[in-house]
């Protein structure tokens, strides 16, 4: 019997994926597309990739550019730290490389937002050099294969699986073979309803042998999913709406959003920002959006206001955004909601 890897490169060969549009890239085009492939499938991520690679097409266009734009080619795609830690690790790459991705795995790592497999994964689709990946996909055909028990998130699991990575990568055509078991991951050995009949390494798979191929990899022990409030309040001022810039770290870091606060608070924090002028409130239909640790019920306020106070003006983190512009950086996705939701009350089109 070959061994694994020639297996695998014997079915890329014929079946395997030639045209996705960040093969044939440079190192930088292959790191763009490994940061949007972290939990985000290819189909959905095909348009953003081009559309981003067509602003910034290489490193120093991305390191030069603001942030916002950055967070706004990215708005959609979710995981906004991702974008946030490209954005960084170009500017070192700019600053430190002179704008050359580095072909070194310890200087890789170091970027902002790069883990061990990441890393692997663009020095070898890009340079050809020998390093293993383990990411879901990959996981999932190893855990399988080996039937290696327990969820990968534990250490010792996490551990059996890099070894086994590691012994299957294969010395030549590295790259063709790391792109290889992605696809037979993501396209053959699915999460459920694999495609074992068409798998190349079905033969000597030991879950298959055992009937026991669901039991593979193991899963994250279950918990209570939490479920959080927030009330968001878009403050109308004829056509513009009061937007915020949210800090840089954590959800949604660097987005531009909607005030937040608790729900008794609204009233006062109207008071304020319309120095007592009268205010139309009109609470809208709970809006739930989930996260992957937790799920989140938005209960959008829409304010209308006549005046607001002087102390409530543009500024590098607050904006009065008119609804028929373009809008002033990234959001998240419930946010375009609820604003795109306004524009039509409002009889706005874009501009």
């Amino acid at each position: 019997m070959h061994s694994f890897s020639d297996r695998v490169l014997a079915w890329y060969d014929q079946h395997g994926r030639k045209d996705l549009p960040w093969q044939q890239c440079d190192a930088y085009g292959v790191w763009v597309s490994e940061i949007m492939l972290q939990q985000t499938q290819v189909q959905t991520v095909i348009p953003y990739y081009e559309r981003f690679m067509q602003r910034f097409p290489d490193a120093v266009a991305l390191a030069n550019a603001h942030l916002d734009e950055v967070l706004e080619h990215w708005s959609g795609l979710g995981y906004y730290a991702r974008a946030r830690n490209l954005h960084k690790a170009a500017q070192i790459v700019r600053d430190e490389y002179g704008g050359d991705f580095p072909d070194n795995i310890e200087l890789v790592e170091a970027l902002p937002g790069i883990g061990r497999s990441t890393a692997g994964a663009v020095l070898s689709l890009a340079f050809g050099h020998r390093h293993a990946i383990l990411d879901g996909n990959v996981k999932r055909v190893l855990a399988r294969h080996r039937a290696i028990p327990g969820w990968p998130g534990k250490a010792a699991v996490s551990k059996t699986l890099w070894e086994a990575t590691e012994q299957c990568t294969p010395r030549q055509r590295v790259d063709a073979y790391t792109q290889a078991i992605m696809d037979i991951g993501a396209t053959i050995c699915t999460r459920s309803r694999p495609a074992c009949d068409s798998c190349p390494v079905a033969m000597d798979c030991v879950a298959r042998s055992n009937a026991e191929i669901d039991n593979y990899p193991g899963r994250k022990p279950k918990k209570a999913r939490p479920l959080r409030q927030t009330t968001m309040v878009m403050v109308l001022s004829g056509q513009a709406v009061y937007m915020e810039r949210r800090p840089p770290a954590g959800i949604w870091g660097g987005l531009w959003s909607l005030p937040e606060m608790k729900g008794d608070a609204v009233d006062g924090w109207c008071e304020r920002l319309t120095d007592g002028s009268r205010a139309d409130v009109e609470p809208w239909s709970k809006l739930r959006h989930s996260f992957s640790h937790y799920d989140l019920d938005i209960h959008p306020v829409v304010v209308r206001v006549d005046a607001v106070s002087r102390t409530v003006a543009d500024g590098d983190d607050s904006t009065w955004y008119e609804l028929g512009e373009s809008p002033p950086g990234g959001m998240a996705a419930p946010v375009k909601k609820l604003i795109s939701e306004l524009k039509k009350n409002s009889n706005v089109t874009n501009g």
